[in-house]
């Protein structure tokens, strides 16, 4: 293991003591965990009430974690913090006031879409990309000026670009890995890491095997080769981990990730042409026990101690640091201007 923070950029697991202890066990000090993906505003504040349960009954394992300073916080009490985030944002539903009160609830990322079309942006299961919505500029604005990081994982490759652009503020690709290595709908294109690497941002490699080059056969040596070189492409200091681990999630669920409330019929998705359901994970990763197998295959492909222990968990920290309070602009490109 490293000597850094260890922090996962995406996880949505079925949440038990056991995971909790697994990652505990594994040294985890932050995630990014998924706390809504369809949920309207207040069927999220439910999920939140369900998290103030598990950090009652769970103190000594898990804390809600809102800003950078409480990732030094976990490492100094042996516990993980718990960074809320949502995959859609469905749950601000059309008001963009509620893009405040839910960073006051400690929401901490946001998707602007999630493979559809929404109401901010595309997502990339859509024939046609067109791009950021008006409202999407006005809610990247305001999300800009409270702190709640914009989240391009499942967005088309245009609106992806646009949003970089529009932001005054680095984004993230927080579960993703390059489409030059394996060519899923859900990966990115040189083009878009450029931008992302360039502009400040942040990716998040996903270890979900539709992600993965051979799937759940793909070998840890070729995950980590893969990494290197993306370093190579954006910078080692705008890379990281974002595992998309959901582990112990029933296959029920992706039906409900891919289904939401927008189809009455089966959305197949990524991977499978039957039913969904989750794949079998790598077995070199299956849970937040085994992060250290992902350092040391990083060694091995020539990476540096400290380079290593930037994209295990310093490149996340620094991130959170700059990203979660409400500022102006921190990123150096100057005020949004009006079109």
């Amino acid at each position: 293991m490293t000597c850094g923070p260890l922090i996962d950029g995406l996880q949505y697991a079925r949440w038990s003591e056991k995971v909790f202890r697994q990652m505990r066990e594994g040294g985890v000090d932050a995630v990014h965990v998924t706390i809504t993906y369809h949920e309207n505003f207040r069927e999220t504040v439910h999920n939140i009430e369900q998290w103030n349960r598990w950090f009652e009954t769970y103190p000594e394992l898990i804390f809600q974690g809102r800003t950078g300073a409480d990732v030094e916080l976990a490492r100094s009490t042996n516990r993980t913090a718990i960074f809320f985030g949502s995959q859609n944002p469905s749950c601000m539903e059309d008001d963009i006031g509620l893009v405040e009160i839910l960073h006051t609830l400690g929401l901490r990322f946001m998707q602007l879409t999630y493979n559809n079309q929404s109401l901010l942006a595309t997502g990339c299961y859509e024939d046609e990309d067109t791009g950021i919505t008006r409202m999407g500029r006005e809610v990247i604005a305001e999300m800009n000026r409270v702190g709640l990081v914009i989240d391009m994982s499942h967005s088309g490759e245009k609106s992806t670009l646009e949003a970089i652009e529009l932001s005054t503020r680095p984004i993230a690709i927080t579960h993703a890995n390059p489409a030059n290595w394996h060519a899923a709908l859900r990966n990115k294109s040189d083009i878009v890491l450029q931008a992302l690497g360039q502009s400040g941002g942040m990716l998040g490699f996903s270890v979900y095997p539709h992600h993965l080059k051979a799937g759940s056969a793909c070998s840890l040596q070729d995950f980590c080769e893969m990494i290197a070189r993306t370093a190579d492409l954006m910078g080692v200091e705008r890379i990281g981990i974002g595992t998309d681990l959901c582990q112990d999630q029933p296959d029920s669920v992706v039906e409900w990730m891919r289904v939401g409330r927008w189809t009455k019929s089966i959305d197949f998705g990524e991977g499978s042409a039957s039913a969904p359901g989750f794949p079998e994970m790598p077995d070199w990763f299956s849970d937040n026990r085994h992060f250290g197998r992902i350092s040391e295959g990083l060694k091995a492909t020539g990476m540096t101690t400290d380079e290593v222990s930037a994209v295990m968990g310093g490149n996340w920290l620094r991130f959170f640091e700059n990203s979660f309070s409400a500022t102006a602009d921190i990123s150096g490109k100057g005020p949004r201007t009006a079109e």
